[in-house]
């Protein structure tokens, strides 16, 4: 486990917030001199509690206005491999994210689509026919609220 202090968790509380910042701006921003901010955004990077910086789509901007949940319970799981599965639902490019869960379903999938009819196209042509697919559960996201978590 790492050891934070204070200062890490502003800085990592403020790159959640704009991970653009620079060190300099960032510095500014908690008090800091500009090289002392960058040895420790640094110093987080090399330790593993930054493991990189990402840009967040607007998704209903970009025309995607529909994100559904799926859980997916696989029909045969002696026969079909689930590195088989995995590898041909990352080939989904509206499949945005892909979990191995424990519990009611083997997988949960976060899919993207224009409208509900272009995310039943996907559904149908696509996931349905994955090898080993079996049940399939969906849940239409209505809103959603982002948390930058537990610091």
């Amino acid at each position: 486990m790492i050891v934070l202090d204070d200062t890490d968790r502003a800085i990592l509380q403020a790159l959640t917030k704009d991970a653009t910042l620079s060190a300099g701006a960032l510095g500014r921003q908690l008090g800091l001199s500009q090289p002392a901010t960058w040895r420790r955004v640094r110093q987080l990077t090399e330790t593993g509690a930054l493991a990189g910086r990402r840009l967040v789509l607007d998704r209903a901007a970009l025309g995607f206005g529909v994100t559904v949940f799926l859980g997916v319970t696989l029909a045969t799981k002696g026969r079909v491999s689930l590195v088989d599965f995995e590898r041909a639902v990352c080939a989904i490019p509206e499949v945005q994210t892909v979990q191995h869960v424990l519990g009611l379903y083997e997988y949960r999938l976060r899919v993207v689509a224009r409208d509900l009819s272009d995310f039943e196209r996907v559904l149908r042509r696509r996931i349905m026919t994955l090898p080993g697919v079996g049940q399939v559960d969906a849940n239409v996201l209505l809103s959603e609220e982002r948390r930058p978590g537990p610091l």
